[in-house]
């Protein structure tokens, strides 16, 4: 009795290993040839693999088309991306209604493999200031859960590098972003409608927003993040679209901004509709001639686009600014411009050390009354 037991869980054993096994699919690349069928035929046998599964597309440069990966899949999957993968440089050969490479419905995905991800916006979009029909972001990601995008570039998107919608639990790992500081629109993450998300250890260069939040995202922890240049990290701008979801939870600490032009930013338009941004912090932040280190616009009206007569309705409350030093490249160094239709709420600002070079630097205030703990340079004064 006792030896058909053995043989029976050794035979078990055997079975947990052979079909425990990961499966491998190498992408058949060549140079000169468009990489995108090759990758959707090595996608759709991978999906369908009831075992983790890895696909792999070698070190190398290839052109690739619009791809759309769609889940879900039978068992978790990494795509490896080796070499580098680049756009059609005119956006007039993309079809306006896809990204360039997108990827949506997937659970436990990892992308990874230490490859780039060309948009090749600097041939024609860049010089044309972004005048064009709808541009194509790099990458989307839409309603991924519990996967993890590790050390991986973007370049010289044609607009968003990675635009994220919808999910649960996403990480962006040592992951870079680059394009020139007067590329438009090229935000390096804008991420809304998701819960619970980290972007960490990674380094952001661009011409717009290195991250910039959108409505509906609840918990998202942004930690050793250098971004610059760049226009900061944003929380919106929101308000312009009627039935935004609330964003609830941001944590962001131990980041530099170098050269952007703004720093931690949170934006609303005049003239809104109704919306919540709560329990918003930013903790241990270095910044390094920022124009504008710390902000709150809730007249954000860029191009002068909107009525700022009538105030902004989105209200924000429990924001936290501690420990924040380092250089202001204008005298505005801290400016709290809440609404006075919905004043802020819960502010506290805690240990700022702001310097401008060129003299003073100073505060602005209004529709607001934070408490303050530790120093305060500049001084803030609200009426």
């Amino acid at each position: 009795m006792a030896t058909i037991t053995y043989c029976a869980f050794t035979f078990i054993l055997f079975l947990l290993a052979h079909f425990g096994e990961s499966a491998t699919f190498n992408v058949a690349a060549k140079a000169n040839v468009d990489v995108g069928p090759a990758l959707l035929k090595a996608w759709k046998e991978a999906c369908a693999t009831k075992t983790a599964s890895t696909i792999v597309i070698p070190k190398g440069t290839y052109p690739m088309t619009q791809v759309v990966l769609i889940g879900p899949c039978k068992a978790p999957l990494e795509l490896q991306i080796m070499g580098t993968l680049k756009a059609p440089p005119n956006p007039k050969d993309m079809d306006i209604k896809k990204e360039w490479f997108t990827i949506r419905y997937i659970d436990h995905f990892t992308l990874t493999g230490g490859g780039t991800l060309d948009g090749q916006g600097n041939v024609i979009v860049y010089p044309a200031k972004g005048k064009s029909h709808k541009l194509p972001n790099n990458l989307s990601l839409n309603f991924l859960t519990n996967s993890v995008i590790r050390g991986i570039t973007t370049l010289n998107s044609k607009q968003f590098h990675v635009n994220v919608l919808g999910g649960k639990n996403l990480t962006f790992d040592h992951f870079t972003v680059k394009a020139p500081g007067d590329s438009p629109n090229t935000d390096g993450i804008h991420i809304a409608k998701i819960v619970g998300a980290v972007i960490k250890d990674s380094v952001f260069a661009t011409g717009d927003d290195c991250i910039s939040i959108g409505d509906g995202l609840e918990n998202l922890k942004i930690t050793g993040v250098t971004c610059g240049p760049g226009h900061g990290i944003s929380v919106g701008s929101l308000g312009r679209t009627p039935g935004e979801t609330p964003v609830k939870g941001m944590f962001v600490s131990n980041t530099k901004f170098i050269g952007t032009e703004n720093g931690a930013r949170i934006k609303t338009w005049p003239s809104s509709h109704h919306g919540v941004i709560t329990d918003i912090y930013f903790e241990n932040i270095d910044m390094k001639n920022v124009k504008n280190p710390i902000v709150i616009d809730q007249e954000y009206c860029p191009n002068n686009e909107c009525n700022k007569q009538k105030p902004s309705l989105v209200k924000i409350s429990k924001v936290s600014y501690k420990n924040i030093k380092g250089t202001s490249a204008t005298p505005d160094a801290v400016i709290l411009g809440c609404s006075k239709g919905v004043p802020c709420e819960g502010v506290e600002i805690g240990d700022i050390n702001l310097t401008f070079k060129g003299g003073a630097a100073k505060s602005v205030c209004k529709n607001v009354k934070p408490k303050l703990t530790g120093k305060q340079v500049p001084p803030l004064v609200c009426k």
